[in-house]
Formats: C-alpha cells, sequence, structure tokens
C-alpha cells in the first residue's frame, strides 16, 4: 500500500494489489455517493456473516453472505468485469444492488 492514497492499482486501473494479490477494483464511475452507501451495506452484511457465525446461525449467515455477493456484484468486485459493460449496464448494476439491498 502507498501511504495516504489506498492500496496499489494496476496500470489499467482494473485491479488492487494487497500483498501481492490482485483484487478486482471497484468500478470507478459508480457516483461516489453510491459507491459510499454500497461500501456501508458491504460492510453491514459482512459484520451480520461475523455474527451468524459467532450464534452458529447458519441461515442468517447464507443470508448475509448473499448480501455480500449483491454489494460485490453493484461494486464491480464480481460478476461480468465493469470495464466489459457499457455505461447503462454498469449503472443498471449499480442500482439493482442498491434497491436490492436497501430493500
Amino acid at each position: 500500500m502507498t501511504s495516504g492514497s489506498g492500496p496499489e492499482h494496476t496500470p489499467d486501473g482494473r485491479y488492487v494489489v494487497v500483498d501481492g494479490r490482485r483484487w478486482r477494483a471497484t468500478d470507478p464511475d459508480i457516483p461516489p455517493e453510491a459507491a459510499a452507501r454500497l461500501r456501508s451495506l458491504l460492510m453491514a452484511a459482512r459484520r451480520a456473516v461475523g455474527a451468524a457465525r459467532r450464534e452458529h446461525d447458519v441461515q442468517a449467515e447464507r443470508a448475509a453472505r448473499a448480501r455480500v455477493h449483491t454489494a460485490k456484484v453493484a461494486l464491480g468486485e464480481r460478476g461480468e468485469p465493469w470495464w466489459e459493460q457499457n455505461a447503462a449496464e454498469r449503472k443498471a448494476r449499480w442500482s439493482r444492488g442498491l434497491e436490492a439491498l436497501d430493500g
């Protein structure tokens, strides 16, 4: 990591590099407010996974993991690569994710 500027990105901007491992980067075209909301929902879902695991609640864990996946797809970190989608497809992807997670 570089100090203060977040994780290192590959030259094409498609991946971040953490401890030598590449991870798909968040779609940079998601508006800042929507991206922040999706990150917040992702972190809430991750906390719910942990809580469900501590409680040994398999159903709650499954539901929380599904929310994590939905958030990561909406952010462009999973699913069809965001760089292969046009602007309308990208907007539809993150909009659907917000609707599903906020609903």
